[in-house]
């Protein structure tokens, strides 16, 4: 659900069923609103967290490069696995007129991280669904032995940075 006035906490927690491969799951999913500031809560939100979404905004570039520190501090916090489930999400693409981050860029970085990108708007709802099937899709292969079905509290969840 899009809220026009957004106005970010230091953390929201949210819950969303979703179907992925016909198989129902239940995501948690820490909003973190970017707190770059809370340096120790994001430490415990990487520690604890089972799978990432990593938000930038296409109207400020500024905003990729904190998602290129959030992303190193992910695997220094985790040890180095780069296998950690991770999405990358460029906000606003309704937005195309006011657009600072070019598609070259996102084609370029996502060669050099090896990671998914996905160009999104909340507003529109284009794209959503589609990073969350792909999150839950690596977090699967990447926890195979964890029902996908049952609830679980963290690590077990999705946290969106």
């Amino acid at each position: 659900m899009f809220l026009e006035n957004y106005d970010p906490t230091i953390e929201e927690h949210y819950e969303r069923n979703i179907n992925v491969d016909d198989e129902p799951s239940l995501l948690e999913i820490l909003d973190s609103a970017g707190a770059e500031q809370f340096t120790s809560l994001n430490e415990v939100y990487i520690k604890s967290g089972s799978g990432f979404i990593l938000v930038f905004s296409l109207t400020q570039e500024a905003s990729l490069r904190e998602v290129d520190n959030l992303r190193r501090q992910i695997y220094r916090i985790r040890g180095g696995d780069n296998s950690v489930p991770i999405v990358v999400v460029g906000t606003k693409l309704d937005l195309s007129n006011e657009r600072e981050v070019q598609m070259h860029t996102i084609q370029t970085l996502a060669s050099r991280w090896s990671l998914p990108f996905y160009e999104t708007s909340a507003k529109r709802n284009w794209h959503i669904e589609e990073v969350f099937v792909d999150l839950v899709q690596q977090m699967r292969r990447h926890y195979p032995t964890e029902s996908s079905t049952k609830k679980e509290k963290r690590p077990g969840g999705c946290v969106i940075m």
